[in-house]
């Protein structure tokens, strides 16, 4: 099975229809799924996506030796590389990564959606330092209404990053919409785009809110 890509904007949406990603998008889409299965079940899902946003890095050459000859090889600079949770749901995705990109820079933004306006409000942001240098990829589980990611990504570009990638499992047409109008620079990299946001700009049929059912709040 293939990768659906969509153009739309001048933007990139990718969507990953691999089926060890729809699998473990079911799994923890469905409602029984406690905390601690959701939680490792966002884990794999963030290292399968992982695969796909780093498939055009450019690896340097090497020079090592095996057990029995000298080999040329190739070896991705962790140094160029930037990981960018929007908390809290989006260390969901973090941790994964994470596992395969150890040496990858670590930043955190801070977002909450008022429950009222829906409108992002930023408390807390920390930064890797020559973001410029970086492929800065951006991680949340839902792009909801786009108003949290457009911020985040804005926050980044602000700070220097020339490079931006946003990564998340599930998608609503309204809030790609938003993201990609903001910033048609920066490729969506998503499990699904599902139907459409309800009118607590919840994505249907989505997976309920991230962060509470990562750790068994409400």
């Amino acid at each position: 099975m293939t990768n659906q890509t969509i153009r739309a904007t001048n933007a990139t949406i990718e969507v990953v229809n691999h089926p060890l990603v729809q699998h473990k998008l079911t799994l923890i889409r469905d409602s029984k799924t406690d905390s601690a299965l959701f939680r490792s079940g966002l884990r794999e899902i963030s290292q399968l996506l992982a695969y796909e946003v780093c498939r055009d890095l450019e690896p340097e050459k090497v020079e090592i030796n095996t057990p029995l000859e000298s080999m040329s090889g190739t070896r991705v600079d962790g140094g160029k590389l930037c990981l960018i949770s929007i908390l809290r749901a989006g260390n969901g995705l973090l941790d994964g990564m994470l596992d395969l990109m150890p040496t990858a820079g670590v930043g955190h933004i801070g977002l909450y959606r008022d429950p009222d306006t829906h409108v992002p409000v930023e408390y807390y942001i920390k930064l890797p330092e020559q973001l410029e240098e970086r492929l800065c990829i951006v991680v949340d589980p839902m792009l909801a209404t786009g108003g949290s990611a457009t911020a985040a990504v804005q926050r980044l570009k602000q700070a220097g990053a020339k490079r931006i990638k946003f990564v998340c499992v599930v998608a609503a047409p309204e809030g790609v919409e938003v993201f990609t109008k903001a910033h048609p620079d920066v490729p969506i990299i998503t499990a699904s785009i599902d139907r459409e946001l309800d009118d607590q700009a919840y994505i249907r049929p989505g997976l309920g809110d991230a962060g509470d059912r990562m750790y068994g709040t409400k």
